[in-house]
């Protein structure tokens, strides 16, 4: 069964990003899909201390609510990463999750004890979910980068953007309903895909 990991970056509750996520997992469910949210602001985790120590040995000197949730993010087949737009990129919960993966990198790039294969990287799918108050053309443009670290030093191949901007002159996802019902249809879309393979 697929295993769909979703990271919820919002330190709002029920909020726009929230709602659409749920929506999303809710599609991913309906194709067959296992999923579990784990909700960021309400972990106690602290923020990588570039020290380099994970350059030497690959594993990182910080142990705390993070760990577990790196160690679920290995084992998942779709990684969902959803986070609103906070000045023009990724919310402050979700920039230091994803700096606390620095030792993904140094496993692949230093220690050399970290590599995916192809058939890995086929089978394991990275989303960018998010909204922006702002319909501009550029609104994401900043965050695709922060979140494809993350999804290159994990072994997942980043080719799903569910993004819906605007969200100020809709009025919310509360009076945008289309917004839920397309982050339902992508993530019945997305869950089926892999597990038709």
């Amino acid at each position: 069964m697929t295993y769909i990991l979703a990271l919820n970056g919002s330190p709002r509750r029920n909020g726009n990003t929230e709602t659409v996520l749920d929506a999303f997992l809710a599609g991913a469910e309906k194709a067959g899909a296992k999923t579990e949210k784990i909700r960021l602001a309400s972990l106690s985790f602290k923020n990588c201390l570039g020290c380099n120590a994970c350059h030497k040995k690959g594993i990182c000197v910080l142990k705390d609510e993070l760990t577990e949730v790196f160690e679920k993010v290995m084992a998942c087949d779709i990684l969902v990463l959803a986070s609103p737009i906070y000045s023009m990129t990724v919310t402050a919960e979700m920039k230091g999750f994803i700096d606390r993966g620095q030792y993904l990198w140094a496993q692949k790039f230093k220690t050399q004890t970290l590599q995916f294969s192809e058939e890995h990287l086929k089978n394991h799918i990275g989303v960018f979910l998010s909204t922006s108050g702002q319909s501009l053309p550029i609104m994401f443009d900043a965050a695709f980068p922060v979140v494809r670290a993350l999804f290159n030093d994990a072994g997942f191949s980043y080719t799903e953007n569910v993004l819906f901007a605007g969200m100020d002159e809709h009025g919310g996802v509360k009076a945008w309903p289309e917004s839920v019902e397309n982050a339902h249809a992508r993530g019945q879309e997305i869950a089926g895909r892999l597990t038709a393979r």
